[in-house]
């Protein structure tokens, strides 16, 4: 069939002639321009001297407004927000895969009465937004502002990591139980010493981008008095040296949070990658969604096609 072409996937499509080619080149071009006429009048704004109450305030970018950063003290007071924010991350992360694994097994039990009183609560707290969590567990249960932060988050993380894990259990073969069960494995065994390292390998990328979400999500610690990064500089600081360095203030904050979600990403699609083909190299063509939202309804997808299957 003339110009239809065929790829991997077996998806058609029509290929693009000259004018549609051109039409893309023109809009791609002009876009480009917009971008870079945009970004160089908003630079242009920053730099440029304001008023202020009557009293003339350098630009963004002068040296006046970002001479703290000469100061140890300062970097030393931001590195202990840094530390603050990622002792609070990597506790939630380690408490939210310990209760998926949990929630994930017991969404996953063959009993009725212990299977749907848990889909309830897994939706309870998925419908939960992470902030009134954080509010009800200081404000009620007075446990202080880091274990209100880390037990929101466990809560909060752990009910969607333990949906991937289900979700990564209903998506292994039946044979697979059925196997162990033949060697004279019990159920509960089989699920632990079978089932479930498959199923954590398979959903470790959606895990790990799901840590991701919670790194972000420790930044709320500002709203319940938890000093992590966000508090630390544009509250603190902002405070003790005036708005004079909100903006550098603001740009090192932003750059810190960037470079280390921007890590734990890159990590997750490392992993992504790896697990791709069992552990080596990963297939040409190959992708895994980076939103865990999306992976997750994939991987039901998958499981619900594949139970048919087995029908």
């Amino acid at each position: 069939m003339g110009g239809v072409t065929m790829s991997g996937s077996s998806v058609l499509f029509d290929a693009p002639g000259p004018k549609a080619r051109r039409n893309s080149l023109i809009a791609s071009v002009v876009a480009g321009a917009g971008l870079i006429a945009l970004a160089v009048w908003v630079f242009l704004i920053l730099a440029a001297p304001r008023q202020s109450g009557g009293v003339t305030l350098p630009g963004m970018f002068d040296g006046s407004r970002w001479d703290i950063f000469t100061d140890p003290e300062v970097w030393q007071f931001i590195g202990r927000g840094v530390l603050a924010t990622l002792q609070a991350a990597a506790v939630a992360a380690v408490g939210a895969v310990a209760l998926g694994v949990v929630f994930s097994l017991l969404r996953s039990s063959e009993h009725a009465w212990i299977r749907v009183p848990t889909a309830w609560l897994l939706e309870f707290f998925r419908g939960m937004p992470v902030l009134l969590m954080m509010l009800f567990i200081l404000l009620v249960a007075s446990t202080g502002a880091f274990w209100a932060v880390v037990i929101a988050l466990i809560i909060y993380n752990g009910t969607l990591i333990g949906e991937a894990l289900r979700a990564g259990l209903a998506a292994l073969p039946r044979g697979q139980r059925e196997a162990a069960l033949s060697v004279g494995m019990r159920y509960f065994q089989s699920k632990m010493l079978v089932e479930f390292p498959q199923a954590f390998r398979q959903m470790l990328p959606i895990i790990v981008a799901q840590l991701v979400v919670l790194l972000k999500d420790t930044s709320l610690g500002y709203i319940v008095g938890y000093n992590e990064l966000i508090r630390t500089t544009m509250n603190n600081l902002g405070s003790f040296y005036g708005n004079r360095y909100m903006f550098s203030l603001f740009v090192v904050t932003l750059v810190l949070y960037l470079a280390i979600n921007l890590s734990l990403s890159w990590f997750a699609r490392w992993l992504s990658r790896r697990t791709a083909s069992g552990g080596g190299k990963a297939r040409k063509g190959a992708s895994t969604p980076e939103d865990p939202d999306q992976a997750l309804l994939v991987a039901e997808a998958s499981a619900k096609a594949r139970l048919s299957d087995q029908r």
